[in-house]
């Protein structure tokens, strides 16, 4: 599979030059150039296939050329030794459960199999830089799928304040190679420093600057594995027509399941579910893009007003406006129907789920309820973190105390960052090599 930047003509490139560079040098997105076919592939499955398996049969099929069979089965076993859960609800839905990986949300997913090819592709002796503009959900999970990793390092930038869930025995003064940095100024001031230090290329050139959030297409992909999952678990037991509702932030997560789509998933729908900031309602109904101001909502994984994946869902809508008019609805969900939701949810089916799951499935049931779908359709509601890691809001919503695993509670230490900077690209390189 070769990959184009969502900006100009520039050259082709492999899937190892896209997760290695990262970003075009035009300052675009990379996307795939052409659809891989792998329904052969999907067709041979059942609901009897472990993940690990469907990961080590499709990758190869996706990453033709970049990867092949006996990589891929090492991949996928150094990156997971866990895998998402298909629950069965009802005729009408099915809960994805996503939360089953170290850091308790669906990020896990992309983030540790981006940590395991990475160490793949890096030659014997050779190093990578990798740069992350971090919070605390997915700081978590990258310090823990590129602890120990040979020959690469992880730089997390937090915007200010206390930093929570990491092991300081794994940060580079004490012999690791997580390397925390508190910046002195807001989250988009850590997104912006990891772009314009990928962009100094001689930097980058120096250090072999890559990232691990979803610019990284690296990251992204991967997570077409378990709405394939899902599907093949499903498949035969299906009456009707398959909706997935996917709560939506960032739009990794719904860009991902259109790949998955566009590479032969048989699907009908998918729900792009926000919050009261819904910053792609009016585009997916083909209006222009004009970014709102900020709300901060009660499902804050979901508080984004200029999704990072916005050039990938504009180029998707430019190849298949179609698709995007008649495929994807979008809906959004205030704050009280998302509380009223997570009762709803725990009278109905004995289970907790988070605010930002709640929100799938508050919007599932009103598109549903609207008959936008079809009526025989069955949806997958993905529940993209674990209703733990907002236990205040669980118990509230549903008036009874809420089990936090230890796992989720560690999440909650605090630790001291390495470096505190001032939000400045000098600043930041500076700290960078006072480390090495």
């Amino acid at each position: 599979m070769q990959f184009r930047s969502t900006k100009s003509n520039l050259p082709l490139v492999s899937y190892r030059e896209a997760v290695l560079k990262c970003l075009p040098e035009d300052g675009g997105l990379y996307v795939p150039e052409k659809a891989a076919d792998i329904r052969e592939l999907l067709s041979q499955m059942d609901e009897k296939t472990r993940f690990n398996e469907l990961v080590t049969t499709i990758a190869p099929a996706l990453l033709e050329g970049d990867v092949y069979p006996v990589s891929a089965a090492r991949i996928a076993a150094s990156a997971y030794n866990f895998a998402p859960e298909l629950i069965r609800l009802d005729d009408e839905f099915s809960l994805l459960n996503l939360y089953n990986g170290p850091a308790g949300i669906f990020k896990d997913f992309g983030i540790a199999f981006l940590s395991a090819i990475l160490e793949e592709f890096i030659e014997e002796g050779g190093q990578a830089m990798i740069l992350a503009g971090a919070r605390a959900d997915t700081a978590a999970s990258m310090a823990h799928a590129f602890s120990g990793r040979k020959g690469i390092s992880l730089v997390l930038l937090y915007a200010s304040g206390q930093i929570r869930g990491l092991d300081p025995s794994s940060f580079i003064q004490n012999g690791g190679n997580i390397i925390p940095i508190q910046v002195k100024g807001t989250f988009d001031d850590c997104q912006r420093l990891v772009v314009e230090t990928i962009n100094d290329r001689q930097f980058s050139a120096r250090y072999n600057v890559t990232s691990s959030n979803t610019i990284n297409a690296g990251r992204l992909l991967p997570q077409i594995f378990y709405y394939l999952y899902a599907f093949v678990q499903l498949k035969n037991s299906l009456g009707g027509d398959l909706v997935f509702s996917v709560p939506c932030g960032n739009f990794g997560n719904l860009i991902a399941g259109l790949y998955a789509w566009k590479f032969g998933m048989p699907v009908n729908g998918f729900i792009a579910a926000m919050n009261i900031n819904n910053s792609f309602g009016d585009f997916i109904r083909g209006k222009p893009f004009i970014p709102k101001p900020l709300i901060y909502t009660n499902s804050p994984a979901l508080d984004v007003s200029v999704p990072l994946n916005y050039e990938r869902l504009a180029s998707f809508y430019k190849e298949a406006p179609a698709v995007m008019r008649n495929m994807v609805y979008p809906a959004s969900i205030n704050n009280d129907l998302t509380v009223r939701t997570m009762e709803y949810f725990f009278k109905k089916y004995n289970m907790h789920i988070d605010p930002n799951t709640a929100v799938a499935f508050a919007a599932a049931r009103s598109v549903n309820g609207e008959s936008k779908c079809n009526g025989s359709a069955h949806t997958i509601v993905l529940a993209t973190g674990h209703p733990a890691r907002e236990a205040n809001l669980a118990e509230e919503a549903v008036g009874q105390s809420i089990d936090v695993p230890e796992a989720i509670l560690a999440l909650k230490k605090r630790c001291d960052p390495i470096a505190i900077i001032s939000p400045q690209l000098d600043a930041f390189e500076s700290a960078i090599a006072s480390c090495f």
